[in-house]
């Protein structure tokens, strides 16, 4: 192990959607006791933070994200006193845990927007209302599938109001200071908890400027600062992870610091997701092409010394196509989501391993990828046993399908009789075949290689905070870049292609089989991968 002044720079994440996870009161629903008696398993996996979605009381119009509380816990996870208990129990077993914490919107159920629509004070400017719906005529609409407008008609106000997402969702109006100081008080009262820092949702978006596409303003800028020094002063060990769909030049202002220097410290978010980098994975992998990841990772500026990238394959959204060309999008819906019912928005909404056609050798290239390119690796619950998805589910639902845990009755989720979804159980993904307990015991399976993944990163600091330098290799498909640390350097091989491929390799140690390897031609077989760790 190595020591960093910044933990969450070495830190591998595990995203964990609590409805899913263990039912612990036979309700059919995963709740925050059911995660405790699961902790023990995400310590042996070998992750060191739980990012939770959304456990706030809400409509779930949006699975959460749609909060009607900020200061509540939905009755279906448990109650705050429960909340309490499992950052308790993280905390012992060495875990942290960050929340989603969503700023730009409240739900329409809120009784901020309730008084709001009514005129009521102090909440009468707490969302963003307006007499014509022809302002800020150049922001783009999000959810296309599903909305036409970004204003809404409110019968009681008799105003139009502003949403970037679902018209159940209203934007916050963080013109309003009071509104901006209601913010810090929700991060306070969850921190005050123990809990370790916040992924921070839809940041982009929380300030309107006519004339502009209402994203990344400085107004944007100046709050995500406050907050920050707000964190650094009171909460020095918490972190905020930024979630900015945006090109990697327009994420780059969100880690804060100086944009010409990348030695001085960043003052905004101490993480940011590397949204472009994902998609590229895909492209070039199907391609049997490296470019598309050597091109984005070119066009990926320097960070700050105390900051970090997210890298990851899959999440609970749709696999977003937003930061790639039209072209690239309709090819990607054509190679990975042929099926109208796999695309939602502008994405596609499938598990990494029916994206992969269920190719063992293809997934776990990927996720070799995940853990060697620069970035701190997230891992969505279930992929690292090759958790399958639900198409005839609507929205993202077919993604947040039950955790599957054994073989046994519900795959070891609930003793309920109706569950909040079905649990997967087709001829491929089924529970009776991909689950927890089986790979467990078989020393090949998908889990047991991301534990040694999780492992392997973790004793190497060149593969968390090293430099990266991309080698050239005459064939295109072959993805060759070291990554660089004092002095060390690992070597990281990854062929692109369905046919074997000769590179000639220096002297050094394979990491993951524990061999070394004399200097020589090596003859990397289709989809595989070596970290080579240079003698």
């Amino acid at each position: 192990m190595f020591q960093t002044p910044h933990w969450y720079q070495t830190a591998v994440f595990y995203e964990l959607y609590v409805r899913a996870f263990q039912d612990s009161d036979g309700d059919g629903q995963g709740d925050l006791q059911g995660m405790i008696q699961r902790l023990d398993y995400l310590a042996d996996l070998g992750v060191d933070c739980i990012w939770l979605l959304p456990t706030f009381p809400s409509p779930l119009v949006d699975d959460g994200y749609d909060i009607a509380d900020y200061y509540g816990v939905h009755p279906d996870y448990g109650s705050i006193a429960d909340f309490k208990a499992l950052i308790a129990a993280a905390h012992a077993r060495g875990l942290r845990v960050i929340a989603d914490l969503v700023l730009n919107h409240t739900s329409d159920q809120h009784p901020w927007f309730q008084a709001s629509r009514r005129r009521q004070e102090p909440y009468t400017d707490y969302y963003v209302w307006s007499d014509t719906d022809q302002k800020y005529a150049d922001a783009r609409i999000i959810f296309v599938d599903t909305e036409s407008s970004n204003w809404t008609w409110d019968e009681v106000r008799g105003q139009y109001f502003w949403h970037r997402f679902y018209s159940q969702q209203p934007d916050l109006n963080f013109d309003n200071p009071a509104v901006q100081e209601e913010m810090f008080k929700v991060a306070r009262y969850w921190m005050d908890m123990g809990l370790d820092g916040f992924r921070a949702d839809a940041v982009p978006y929380l300030f309107e400027r006519e004339g502009t596409n209402c994203e990344n303003l400085p107004e944007t800028h100046a709050f995500l600062k406050r907050l920050r020094a707000m964190m650094d002063a009171e909460y020095p060990d918490a972190i905020l992870l930024c979630e900015a769909n945006q090109w990697p030049e327009d994420v780059r202002p969100y880690f804060g610091g100086d944009p010409t220097d990348a030695s001085v410290p960043g003052d905004e978010f101490h993480m940011g997701f590397h949204f472009p980098l994902m998609p590229r994975l895909y492209m070039a992998l199907k391609r049997g092409d490296r470019s598309p990841v050597a091109d984005i990772m070119a066009r990926t500026p320097a960070i700050p010394p105390n900051s970090q990238w997210a890298t990851f394959l899959r999440n609970h959204d749709e696999l977003t196509l937003e930061m790639v060309t039209e072209a690239e999008r309709q090819w990607m819906w054509e190679q990975y989501a042929p099926d109208p019912r796999m695309r939602l928005n502008l994405g596609i909404r499938r598990r990494l391993a029916p994206l992969l056609d269920n190719d063992r050798s293809r997934i776990e290239l990927l996720n070799s990828l995940l853990f060697t390119l620069p970035g701190s690796p997230i891992i969505y619950y279930g992929d690292e046993i090759g958790m399958g998805d639900n198409i005839a589910l609507p929205d993202r639902n077919g993604l947040r399908t039950p955790m599957q845990w054994d073989a046994g009755f519900n795959a070891g989720f609930s003793t309920a009789s109706e569950l909040y979804a079905p649990i997967v159980a087709d001829r491929t993904y089924g529970y009776q075949r991909v689950n927890v307990a089986d790979q467990l015991s078989n020393p090949t399976s998908l889990l047991l290689l991301i534990q040694q993944f999780i492992t392997t990163y973790k004793t190497q600091p060149a593969l968390a905070l090293g430099d990266i330098r991309f080698l050239h290799h005459p064939d295109r498909a072959m993805l060759v870049f070291e990554r660089i640390y004092r002095r060390e350097r690992i070597l990281c091989l990854h062929n692109l292609s369905d046919r074997g491929i000769a590179i000639h390799a220096p002297a050094s140690h394979d990491l993951l089989a524990d061999v070394d390897w004399s200097e020589g031609v090596m003859t990397l077989p289709p989809y595989d991968y070596r970290w080579l760790k240079v003698l």
